[in-house]
């Protein structure tokens, strides 16, 4: 099952005509990866602490969605990686995301929300319930919160306890596809194997954090929102939601741009960087 429910949602990624550019034929992501996660894994619990207490863990959506009493048993969780030439875009600019990269996080994220849909309508298909928990209608998402902004279900924490990735110093996921991504999840009473974490920790996968030997991040934010600190989400989030949007959002036809530039134009933009202790 853990098979057919991965090239279910490759298909649907290859084949929906809401995932190309329309001016071109392009997609705007290559093949996903897809793992999944126990709903009964101690770091959905943990993330109540990590996140803040408005973090839900998948039983919680799952009664939301079904009622008090229904248990969830596994998150499917998936990466979309933004293609090759959309990237290669994105790696010249340096004060605003390319209409490439904002057309994909805009248009690209619709396909994504679309998805959601798609797989939960297939598993009621096969007699399972199942619950997209950003589709959810008591999703929120907070401005502020001791985190930095913040909302009831992380999608990158999910991805993180499926085995797809590390987060970084900008707090993204690196992934075996890299830092250039968008992802999705969907909670359901169906069980499934579990994906391995084969990471030693949750920042493994950037360099920075496993070997001092990085920040490439730190250079490219257009805000100034990266240090060898972290990632400042307040003032990410006025640049992404607010000052990007206001100077390009209108010239590329688009309500989201994103920014991208600390996912392109860095070690980890398109795959886990090997270090000088990997040589």
């Amino acid at each position: 099952m853990e098979e057919r429910i991965r090239t279910m949602i490759c298909r649907f990624v290859g084949e929906s005509p809401a995932g190309r550019f329309p001016e071109s034929d392009e997609p705007y992501f290559d093949e996903p990866l897809v793992g999944y996660a126990a709903a009964d894994d101690p770091l959905f619990d943990d993330y109540k602490r990590i996140i803040g207490a408005f973090h839900r863990t998948p039983h919680e959506v799952m009664e939301i969605g079904f009622g008090t009493g229904v248990r969830a048993a596994t998150v499917i969780s998936w990466i979309l990686p933004i293609t090759q030439p959309t990237r290669d875009s994105n790696r010249r600019e340096t004060v605003y995301p390319s209409p490439a990269w904002a057309r994909t996080r805009n248009f690209g994220e619709q396909l994504n929300a679309a998805l959601r849909r798609h797989v939960t309508e297939w598993l009621a298909e096969q007699g399972h319930r199942a619950v997209a928990p950003q589709l959810e209608a008591t999703w929120r998402e907070y401005p502020e919160t001791p985190v930095g902004r913040a909302s009831t279900w992380s999608e990158r924490h999910a991805a993180y306890a499926a085995g797809l990735g590390t987060f970084s110093l900008n707090d993204a996921l690196i992934t075996p596809r890299g830092i250039a991504h968008r992802c999705g999840s969907v909670i359901t009473d169906l069980p499934l194997t579990p994906s391995p974490r084969p990471y030693p920790d949750h920042y493994h996968n950037c360099l920075y954090y496993r070997e001092k030997s990085c920040g490439a991040c730190i250079g490219r934010c257009p805000a100034g929102a990266i240090s060898y600190q972290g990632h400042d989400k307040d003032a990410c989030s006025r640049y992404v939601y607010g000052t990007a949007v206001a100077a390009v959002a209108e010239k590329y036809g688009v309500t989201q741009t994103g920014c991208g530039l600390c996912q392109t134009k860095v070690p980890c933009e398109g795959q886990i960087p090997a270090g000088t202790t990997d040589a």
